[in-house]
């Protein structure tokens, strides 16, 4: 009989899901390191939430395991890599509890706006200062929101029902989408010189890491207040407490924290800023939700094989998945180098695919295309929900055989279209069926992906490869690799630098500051 451990707290309903369709359930709370390494290999199956946590150690143990299911969004304690390497696939439930997040944010903005816990404290400690106690409106305020996804829209919704002017920055919203639910789609910097309340709904990426800092706050308005009810680090904790006590932020209501559990904190006692401790999903139906939809997936994929909201796993039967592996790689490195270049809103992606790969079964090949482009700004995409997060977003997504034979027995070619440029990445695969680069923006460069790569865009002049080589040299940057391509004598060029080690922001801003170069990206695969 197929076991699964519930080893975090969950809803009765998950281990009711699991009995009913005739698996196992052993459910057993606060096991330490040691002893789930000792029990996990009894087990097909780990339902978990945050306080389990999935390490290395824990994954070579089991001999078992099929699959781990987060009843969640965040798989932070989850070593993901191990687990593919192990065979085991990596399940969340990224939509579980969206609705109760967004209104944790709604109800903080109006805690920060009316200054309703010290209020509180102080009327419980028999104080009667209600001239202290000056709030603000929200209705006709300007609320920028940052990462209007799933969690961001619903907010956005809130907010307009409120009467609030509802601005948002994301990369990934068009125009289209944007009208659609009632707010304005702006850059920025003009949300950040806008807004008088400022919410984060975004992952915590390389790019978005203290995206709200010193430099950020200084282009805001006086009197601004800040929400963050999405991820700690997207938050400069130490530029808000000067902002804070400066008076340029009016105050700041905070869930998450750049260390957590934050037993301790800088912004902790601050009469200016209100904190919860990561409740966002602390609400009876989110729990609920989370725990029947991860209980569902694992008992469909132990049972059945099927795959749902799987975070390494493509969906695949055994058959083609030996077939379509090296296409697979291939198909995930061009969305990946189209991906981290895009810096705007995506409008469509043209995939076009010619030769032998025309014979197989190219959807999951466009599913895996999509997921490395959307992936650098939004950590819950994956090959199976990817083509509905691009259809949620108005980004349309247009596969094309080519039966024709051309220069290649296979060759794919990704085309992404954004509201300011089309950008084109075609790839092969060689007798070794290891992917090939073989041409960037209609240049031709060939060229194999490594871990690290620099990309550079600009103008074929004498001297700019020697330039380019002393400026990496002086970071301590070994070249491991180095190609070239341009489009004609004196035109815009393009190089492609495999490197020993990723290139910092400073490696970067020092190419950017060449003569003649127009775009400069550190890209890791």
């Amino acid at each position: 009989m197929v076991k699964v451990l519930i080893s975090d707290k969950l809803s009765p309903l998950a281990k009711q899901i699991f009995e009913k369709r005739g698996i196992e359930v052993d459910q057993i709370v606060g096991l330490s390191p040691e002893q789930l390494i000792e029990a996990i290999p009894r087990y097909d199956g780990l339902a978990i939430r945050s306080e389990t946590k999935v390490t290395k150690a824990v994954l070579d143990a089991a001999k078992n395991l099929k699959v781990v299911g987060r009843a969640g969004i965040g798989v932070d304690n989850v070593d993901i890599p191990a687990a593919t390497s192990n065979g085991v696939v990596v399940m969340n439930t990224p939509f579980g509890n969206s609705i109760t997040t967004a209104e944790h944010a709604i109800a903080m903005m109006f805690a920060v706006a009316r200054q309703i816990p010290l209020a509180n404290a102080s009327t419980h400690a028999g104080k009667w200062e209600k001239s202290r106690f000056m709030g603000v409106e929200l209705t006709s305020k300007v609320l920028g929101i940052i990462g209007c996804g799933n969690i961001g829209t619903i907010a956005a919704e809130r907010a307009i029902g409120l009467r609030m002017k509802v601005i948002a920055f994301d990369p990934y919203l068009s125009v289209e989408r944007a009208a659609e639910i009632g707010v304005e789609k702006v850059e920025l910097d003009d949300l950040f010189a806008r807004a008088d309340f400022i919410t984060l709904h975004t992952p915590l990426t390389d790019s978005t890491r203290g995206i709200i800092n010193a430099d950020a706050f200084a282009k805001m308005k006086d009197g601004v207040r800040i929400i963050n009810c999405a991820r700690g680090g997207l938050v400069d904790e130490a530029a808000l407490l000067a902002a804070l006590n400066s008076g340029k932020v009016a105050g700041a209501a905070l869930d998450v924290f750049e260390k957590e559990p934050a037993k301790e904190n800088i912004l902790f006692g601050h009469e200016k800023v209100v904190v919860t401790p990561h409740l966002g999903a602390s609400t009876s139906e989110a729990q609920v939700n989370v725990a029947v939809q991860v209980a569902e997936q694992m008992a469909d994929y132990l049972l059945d094989g099927a795959v749902t909201n799987a975070l390494n796993m493509p969906s695949l039967s055994a058959e083609e998945s030996v077939r379509l592996r090296p296409y697979l790689s291939l198909a995930k490195q061009l969305g990946s180098f189209a991906g981290q270049l895009t810096e705007h809103a995506l409008k469509s992606i043209q995939i076009e695919y010619q030769g032998d790969v025309t014979e197989l079964n190219i959807r999951p090949l466009t599913s895996i295309v999509v997921e490395g482009l959307l992936q650098p700004l939004m950590d819950c995409v994956n090959m199976v929900n990817a083509l509905s997060v691009a259809k949620e977003r108005d980004i349309d997504v247009v596969e094309t055989r080519h039966d024709s034979e051309g220069d290649y027995n296979t060759y794919i070619k990704v085309t992404v279209t954004t509201d300011k440029q089309v950008r084109s990445v075609a790839g092969t695969l060689f007798a070794d069926k290891r992917p090939r680069i073989v041409n960037v923006k209609n240049i031709i460069i060939e060229t194999e992906l490594t871990p690290h790569m620099l990309y550079v865009s600009n103008e074929d002049i004498p001297g700019f490869i020697g330039a380019l080589g002393t400026t990496l040299g002086d970071a301590g940057l070994n070249i491991a690799t180095f190609s070239l391509g341009r489009a004609v004598q004196g035109g815009e060029a393009i190089a492609l630098v495999a490197i020993d080690a990723p290139a910092s922001g400073a490696t970067v801003a020092a190419v950017q500051k060449l003569p003649h170069v127009k775009q400069v990206k550190a890209l890791t695969f």
